[in-house]
C-alpha cells in the first residue's frame, strides 16, 4: 500500500480575493472602541473620526514595538511622511503624504487586522489633518527612521529595503527576502495562483514553489527584498485565505534565494517564463514518486494507483527478492507526513489497461525506465542497499557544480540541509543529510536524475554514513 493522497472536506467557500475586497473601498472606516479619540492633541483642524485623513491613528501596540515596524504599516500604502510614537499609551501617529494613501490604508486593514507579535493592531483616521511633531528627545528615533527611508528611497511606494541601523530600524535589511508560508486548517484547495495574487498586494512577487511536508500544504514565496517580505509577513501572518479556515502561518526562511526549474501548478519563476512547463518534479505524480522510491531496493516494472483507493497503489518489482526488499526498508516510513504501509500483494502482476480502454492514467509501465538501478547483472548497486536514512549519498556530479549549489538545489523544495562533504578522493560524489529520514526520502525521490548539466544526471541513494 502506498499512501499519499488526502481527502478535502467540502463547505461553504468565500472567494480568495475578499482577503482584498475592502482595499479599494473609498469609504471611511470607524473602529468602535472606547480608547478610539486622539490621545494627544496637535495643531490642525478637528474632524469627525470618520472624516478621511492623512493622519491615521494606531492602537493597540505591544509594549516593546519599534519606529521600523510602525512605519512598515504605513509604506506599503505610499510615504510616510511624520510619525509620533506614544509608546507609553501602546498608541502611534502616521501622517501619509496623501489623504487617498491614508484611506487604502485603513480601509485595508479594517478587514485585515495586523498582527505584530501576536498583538491585533487597531487604527482609524485621527482627527486630525496633519502632524506637527516637536524636536524633544523622545522623537529622535522616529525622525531618524524616516530619513533613513526617505534617504534611500525617495519615500516611492512599493518595495522598500531599510539599510539603517538594526536598532533603530529592527533590522529589516538583513531578513530573507524568502517567506515560508504554512497553511492551516486546509478545508479548500490553495493553488499557487491563489498564493501569488495574495502576496503580490505587497510588492512583487518573483518566485513560488508549493509542497506538501508533515501532513501540511506549504510555499516557499521569494520577494525582491526583504522589507517587502517583511511588509507582506506583518500583514498576512494568521489570516484566512477563506471565511474560517485556510489560515496563514508565516515565517522568515533561511533560504535567499529560490531555484524554480519548471513553471507550471507547483512552482512558478515570475521572472523566467521561458521555463519548461512540463510536470518534471517526481513528487507530483504518484506513479513517479512510488518508482522512485522502491526503486532504490529492485527495479519497478508497472505502478498502478487504485481507482476506489487513490491513497493505495500496486507496485511490481522485478522479482519477489527486490519486493521482498522493498518492503522490508520501506515499510512504516514517513512520507509527505503520512506513514507507509507496505505489504505483499495476493497479485503476482500488475494488468496494463487494454488497447482503447483508458484507466484514467492510473497505471504506468517503467519496465524501460532508464532509472533502472539493477538492470546490468553484476552492478555495484547491489552491494550499496541500504535503509533510508537521513544522509543521502550522491554521484555523477559535473565538475563545475560547487557545494553551495547542491546545498541550494535539495534547501529549494523546503527542506533543511544540515551538513555536506564532498568525498576527497573523487569530487564526483558528496554526502549531504537532510533535516529527518523522511526529508531525506523526499528529497531523493524529487533529485534522483536531476539533471545538472554538462550531460550529468544526478544519482542519489542513501547512505550507511554519516557527516
Amino acid at each position: 500500500f502506498y499512501s499519499s493522497v488526502h481527502d478535502i472536506s467540502v463547505g461553504t467557500k468565500r472567494g480568495s480575493d475578499e482577503l482584498f475586497s475592502s482595499c479599494i473601498s473609498n469609504g471611511p472606516y470607524i473602529m468602535n472602541s472606547a480608547n478610539g479619540n486622539d490621545s494627544k492633541k496637535f495643531k490642525g483642524d478637528v474632524r469627525s473620526p470618520g472624516v478621511p485623513s492623512r493622519v491615521v491613528h494606531v492602537r493597540k501596540l505591544p509594549n516593546d514595538i519599534n519606529e521600523a515596524e510602525v512605519i512598515g504599516l504605513g509604506l506599503p500604502f505610499g510615504k510616510v511622511t511624520n510619525l509620533l510614537m506614544l509608546k507609553g499609551k501602546n498608541q502611534a501617529f502616521l501622517e501619509l503624504n496623501s489623504e487617498e494613501c491614508a484611506q487604502t490604508m485603513v480601509s485595508y486593514y479594517s478587514s485585515v487586522t495586523p498582527v505584530i507579535r501576536n498583538h491585533p493592531i487597531y487604527m482609524q483616521y485621527s482627527t486630525h489633518k496633519e502632524l506637527k511633531t516637536d524636536n524633544s528627545p523622545n522623537q529622535v528615533r522616529a525622525q531618524a527612521a524616516l530619513q533613513a527611508v526617505n534617504a534611500l528611497h525617495g519615500g516611492g511606494m512599493g518595495s522598500v529595503a531599510i539599510a539603517a541601523d538594526a536598532a533603530s530600524m529592527g533590522g529589516a535589511a538583513s531578513q530573507s527576502p524568502v517567506l515560508r508560508v504554512i497553511v492551516e486548517n486546509l478545508f479548500y484547495p490553495v493553488t499557487l495562483d491563489v498564493l501569488h495574487q495574495i502576496f503580490s498586494k505587497f510588492g512583487t512577487v518573483l518566485k513560488i514553489i508549493t509542497f506538501t511536508k508533515n501532513n501540511q500544504f506549504q510555499a516557499l514565496i521569494q520577494y525582491a527584498d526583504g522589507m517587502t517580505a517583511q511588509h507582506a509577513k506583518l500583514s498576512l501572518d494568521g489570516q484566512n485565505i477563506y471565511n474560517a479556515c485556510c489560515t496563514l502561518r508565516i515565517s522568515f526562511s533561511k533560504l535567499t534565494s529560490l531555484n524554480v526549474k519548471y513553471n507550471n501548478d507547483k512552482s512558478r519563476d515570475y521572472t523566467r517564463p521561458d521555463l519548461p512547463t512540463a510536470d518534471s518534479q517526481p513528487s507530483l505524480d504518484h506513479q513517479t514518486m512510488a518508482a522512485a522510491a522502491f526503486g532504490v531496493y529492485g527495479d519497478v516494472m508497472r505502478v498502478k494507483i487504485l481507482f476506489n483507493k487513490k491513497e493505495n497503489a500496486l507496485i511490481q518489482m522485478s522479482d519477489g527478492t527486490q519486493a521482498q526488499l522493498a518492503m522490508s526498508h520501506l515499510n512504516g516510513q514517513r512520507l509527505h507526513g503520512r506513514a507507509m504501509r507496505v505489504t505483499l500483494s495476493k497479485h503476482t502482476t500488475v494488468q496494463l489497461p487494454r488497447e482503447g480502454h483508458e484507466d484514467q492514467g492510473l497505471t504506468k509501465d517503467y519496465s524501460n525506465s532508464p532509472l533502472h538501478r539493477f538492470k546490468k547483472p553484476g552492478s555495484k548497486n547491489y552491494s550499496n542497499i541500504f535503509p533510508p536514512s537521513a544522509t543521502l549519498h550522491l554521484s555523477n556530479i559535473p565538475p563545475s557544480v560547487v557545494e553551495d549549489d547542491l546545498r541550494r538545489l535539495f534547501a529549494s523544495s523546503g527542506a533543511t540541509v544540515k551538513a555536506f562533504k564532498f568525498f576527497q578522493k573523487d569530487r564526483k560524489m558528496a554526502l549531504i543529510q537532510m533535516g529527518s529520514v523522511e526529508e531525506a526520502i523526499e528529497s531523493l525521490i524529487e533529485f534522483h536524475n536531476h539533471d545538472l548539466g554538462e550531460n550529468h544526471h544526478l544519482r542519489v541513494s542513501f547512505s550507511k554514513s554519516t557527516i
